[in-house]
């Protein structure tokens, strides 16, 4: 039986109520809307007499009523809810949110639950036309869910392991001429789910920068597995090593609701040809030497999701002067809010690369960063 009561005590104890936009949990709503081609997308928690969203996609508001929310009946089903189109749905037919603003007819969710079990919210997308999802479909939302749930609970660190620990970190930064490169990673808690590697093969530097999602040994230990498995045979494409490590996640942790968002980048030191494959991550950037933010687009799901997704790499260009940034999501959270790229590029051009991410690690310490916070910066000098 649904013990609402107990449900309340869980959304309480989680402290996400009423708290400011979180990036993280923005870039799955995002990508949800993109995935489903969806107008509206959700993360909505359940309180006493409210929907209140973390995070909306046209929907225009972070709240609503919770009588009549189609998320109220996923939290209370425990399960995922389809309502393809609602004006003829026996349930939903006369529902306030049907018949008036924002007159949905296809709602599509999934529930959020906390750590106890208890159910607290959703991952739903929805529309004002009916629609129909595939299995696939259905488990990609499914997938997503769990990604949001990861984000928004907290996981319990465990016993600290030094030789894993050790092992997240590149031991040595590549002389490149012509290029200047320098890395800071600063660990939220005693291990880092984030890693960062680098090395040269056949005149390319190659790049890697990735965010496992929860934390503690069972992150960092994976995060050392992906690091590895991108070390292996360096003169593979960069589509090809990709794809091994999705594949590889999928045959070990597959079924343990672990994902990893990630980059992975070839720069042809000769010419500054700069190619990646982005797996979920959307932290990749081009400082252009005139100042201009240039955002590296190509992503696609996260690594261990399942989905035999194809990594097809794409180009770009280093001109000198110009610098490339890839970083964890920590690192957003202690950058001004009101002017994050700001905050970066001022960095950046008062600094050499040294000192930009030295001042991440000491502000990500400072600020006590409540996630591990990454940065790489590499930036060609001729």
């Amino acid at each position: 039986m649904f013990d609402d009561e107990r449900r309340q005590r869980a959304v309480e104890a989680l402290g996400v109520l009423d708290t400011p936009p979180d990036a993280r949990v923005d870039r799955v709503t995002r990508l949800a809307q993109e995935l489903f081609d969806v107008p509206m997308v959700s993360v909505t928690l359940i309180d006493r007499d409210r929907q209140w969203r973390k995070s909306e996609i046209g929907l225009g508001g972070n709240e609503a009523p919770r009588e009549g929310a189609f998320c109220d009946v996923t939290v209370r089903k425990g399960d995922t809810l389809v309502v393809e189109d609602a004006s003829t749905d026996e349930i939903f037919a006369e529902n306030p949110f049907v018949t008036g603003d924002p007159h949905l007819r296809f709602y599509a969710g999934h529930p959020l639950a906390a750590p106890g079990g208890e159910h607290f919210g959703t991952l739903c997308i929805l529309d004002t036309k009916p629609r129909t999802l595939d299995d696939r479909q259905l488990e990609l939302l499914r997938e997503l869910a769990q990604w949001v749930q990861n984000e928004l609970t907290e996981v319990q660190e465990l016993d600290q392991a030094s030789l894993v620990q050790r092992s997240l970190y590149s031991a040595r930064t590549p002389e490149v001429p012509g290029y200047t490169l320098a890395a800071s990673a600063t660990p939220a808690g005693q291990l880092m789910g984030d890693v960062y590697d680098w090395y040269i093969h056949d005149g390319r530097l190659r790049v890697t920068l990735a965010d496992v999602m929860g934390k503690g040994a069972g992150a960092a230990i994976i995060a050392a597995e992906v690091r590895a498995s991108l070390r292996t045979a360096p003169s593979r494409s960069l589509g090809d090593a990709v794809t091994e490590v999705d594949r590889m996640l999928e045959d070990d942790i597959g079924g343990s609701n672990i994902f990893v968002t990630a980059v992975h980048t070839e720069i042809d030191v000769a010419t500054g040809r700069l190619s990646f494959v982005d797996a979920g991550h959307s932290l990749a950037f081009i400082l252009r030497a005139d100042g201009r933010w240039e955002f590296l687009e190509s992503t696609g799901l996260p690594l261990g999701m399942g989905f035999d997704e194809v990594r097809e790499p794409a180009d770009n260009h280093l001109d000198v002067g110009d610098s490339y940034l890839v970083c964890s999501d920590g690192l957003i959270d202690v950058l001004d809010p009101d002017d994050p790229y700001g905050h970066v590029y001022r960095v950046l051009t008062t600094l050499d690369p040294a000192g930009a991410v030295a001042e991440a690690a000491r502000i990500a310490r400072a600020q006590k960063a409540p996630d591990d916070v990454t940065v790489v910066v590499v930036r060609r000098d001729r």
